[in-house]
């Protein structure tokens, strides 16, 4: 699929089959959040796989969203490495683009995904959950598996958006 299809046909995915999806493809999708671009290639990105039942329970119970958490074949948690950054608002755009490369690399493999970030209002208790130290901060929940739903969106008009041209 050409990038521009990729992008505009790219929708956040809440139901999911019963159906595993492949360590590999769950590596192809890390690997398109891995390259994605940073300041100074700080990388301040990390990245917690979580297929486990009773673990995707836990999470799923610090957010209003819990069904989504539950039906997914796997999530992707996205922690923000304090000690990699060198500029907080930069660091985080870069984050913001490593989760869409992985949202749209997840698209281009046929793998639902929607970026929850409601869970974040308890992200104190997500660290504890994951055992993960305080030096990453959590970003955003990713849940991915094969869709199970027809997704629509639209957007605004060009005109809408677009201030001017200088």
């Amino acid at each position: 699929m050409e990038l521009t299809d990729l992008i505009k046909t790219r929708r956040s995915i809440r139901k999911f089959k019963d159906e595993p999806v492949p360590d590999s493809r769950i590596y192809e999708i890390l690997e398109a959040g891995r390259w994605s671009p940073s300041g100074k290639n700080n990388q301040p990105w990390r990245f917690v796989v979580i297929k486990n039942k009773e673990i995707k329970d836990e999470l799923a119970a610090l957010t209003k969203y819990s069904s989504i958490i539950k039906s997914s074949d796997f999530c992707i948690a996205v922690f923000y490495h304090t000690p990699s950054g060198y500029d907080r608002d930069k660091d985080l755009m870069s984050i913001g683009s490593c989760i869409q490369n992985m949202l749209l690399q997840s698209h281009s493999l046929n793998i639902g995904s929607v970026w929850l970030g409601e869970i974040l209002k308890n992200k104190e208790k997500i660290n504890p959950v994951l055992e993960i130290d305080q030096d990453n901060e959590n970003m955003a929940i990713i849940a991915f598996g094969y869709s199970d739903e027809e997704a629509e969106s639209d957007r605004l008009s060009m005109n809408e958006i677009l201030l001017k041209i200088l």
